[in-house]
């Protein structure tokens, strides 16, 4: 396992300190920020889940949970805290639920560590807005976070008809040009202290939500159609109770395909502001989906980012 020390880290890459709660002054403390996540059977997206918050942060803040043992991890995770877990499987409610409680325990200790935490899915990357001008790292600093702050959930899908299979080895934007808006992925990833996350991730227990207006959460589990419908046929889902959701997900491909795609700069705001407003009867605290399955095409200054 990849060690972490206070030493050997290189300097922090942000120089604001994000937390309104804390002084700021001629001298304001450097922002530490690490990033996280849980993986289990995955070859595509770790690899880039690393490459691209580890230009933001620095490889060796970032903390990789291994769901097993026979579990490896990627050429590139070599300054990378790798953590294994046994793999005990669940059915998939329990185990989100369980993998809920332990990211939040576990960012919950990073914090005497660290200034903000960002916990995410190993296929979910965060991207600030190119038109800021600013890196991740600079923007999150810049942030007064109190608790926690949401991106806008953007779940890219491959268009069957216009685009080709993925190439790993290129970037998924330049390859991706249309996203469903997905209040499931405007998640509550990015928090400045010790808080709860529900199941799922998808909402801070006891806690309103605030999704930031330049920063976007590409959702990238549907990506490529072979890719994704070859999860359905992954014997630890099957046995786990994985396939009917995985087969509602891969929807996205025909909500895609069907759409009459948004103008992103225009209806983007509108989405933010609806999804503010409109939340489930059952959990207030997280977003509700919006009417009518809309889909943007992704603007062009993102290509190229993931």
């Amino acid at each position: 396992m990849a060690g972490w020390s206070r030493s050997s880290a290189r300097p922090w890459p942000a120089t604001a300190a994000p937390d309104s709660d804390r002084s700021g002054g001629k001298e304001a403390l450097m922002t530490r920020i690490c990033a996280l996540t849980t993986v289990r059977n995955d070859r595509l997206f770790l690899p880039k889940w690393i490459t691209h918050y580890g230009a933001a942060f620095g490889a060796e803040n970032l903390f990789v949970l291994l769901d097993g043992h026979d579990q490896e991890p990627p050429a590139n995770a070599n300054h990378v805290n790798i953590i294994r877990l046994p793999h005990i499987p669940l059915e998939r409610v329990a185990a989100m639920r369980r993998r809920a409680r332990v990211m939040s325990r576990f960012a919950a200790g990073l914090f005497h560590y660290f200034d903000i935490a960002i916990a995410t899915d190993v296929d979910e990357f965060i991207v600030v807005d190119p038109a800021t001008g600013k890196g991740l790292a600079e923007y999150l600093a810049g942030l007064q976070i109190r608790g926690s702050v949401s991106a806008l959930g953007l779940d890219v899908g491959q268009h069957l008809h216009e685009e080709a299979a993925l190439d790993p080895a290129r970037p998924f934007l330049s390859q991706r040009a249309y996203a469903h808006v997905s209040a499931r992925y405007t998640k509550p990833a990015i928090t400045a202290r010790p808080l709860t996350w529900g199941s799922g991730m998808h909402r801070i227990k006891g806690r309103n939500f605030h999704i930031d207006p330049n920063l976007y959460l590409f959702h990238f589990g549907m990506v490529d159609y072979r890719l994704a419908t070859g999860k359905t046929l992954d014997a630890d889902r099957l046995a786990t109770g994985w396939g009917a959701h995985l087969s509602r997900r891969e929807r996205l491909f025909e909500i895609i395909a069907n759409a009459t795609p948004r103008d992103a700069d225009a209806f983007l705001p509108i989405a933010r502001r609806r999804q503010t407003w409109r939340r489930p009867l059952y959990a207030w605290n997280k977003p509700a989906m919006l009417p009518g399955d809309p889909v943007v095409r992704i603007p062009a200054r993102f290509s190229g980012l993931v």
